[in-house]
């Protein structure tokens, strides 16, 4: 009995004196889509470690696509745009890495660079093909409706 009682203190004394949580995971950690949300939104099903599998939406760091909800028929078909094109770069292969994963401002989702198998950015491929902005995760403009 004495000696599970040094043990449970001195987990306790570990606990007690452990460095706070860090706001930032460098990974890499293996995902495997479940569901494109939107332009910039995925639902992956990630294992942070082995024997070990968690859903978890996932918001691509540094890009920000337009708006499916929007009032604006322009910006909605925008965003199905950047959608499907989402869609289609991960379609042959459900499988990415998640790199530098930090909470974000949303419950329950969490922020992180997306890469695909073969190493490319899909936040960058995106943008090269004009279909995101550029998103640091401060405050975003105005929605402005370009006129027909």
């Amino acid at each position: 009995m004495m000696k599970t009682g040094l043990i449970l203190a001195g987990f306790a004394a570990v606990f007690a004196t452990a460095a706070p949580a860090r706001d930032e995971i460098s990974g890499p950690v293996a995902a495997e889509i479940l569901r494109i949300i939107d332009g910039d939104t995925l639902l992956v099903e990630a294992q942070p470690w082995p024997q070990q599998k968690m859903e978890v939406y996932v918001r691509i760091r540094g890009i920000d696509a337009p708006e499916l909800r929007s009032k604006c028929l322009r910006i909605r078909e925008a965003g199905l745009d950047a959608q499907h094109a989402l869609e289609a770069l991960t379609a042959k292969s459900r499988g990415i890495q998640l790199t530098r994963i930090a909470g974000d401002k949303y419950f329950g989702r969490i922020v992180a660079d997306v890469k695909l198998l073969d190493g490319r950015s899909v936040a960058d491929d995106l943008l090269l093909a004009g279909l995101v902005q550029t998103y640091d995760g401060g405050r975003k403009p105005r929605e402005i409706c370009p006129a027909d």
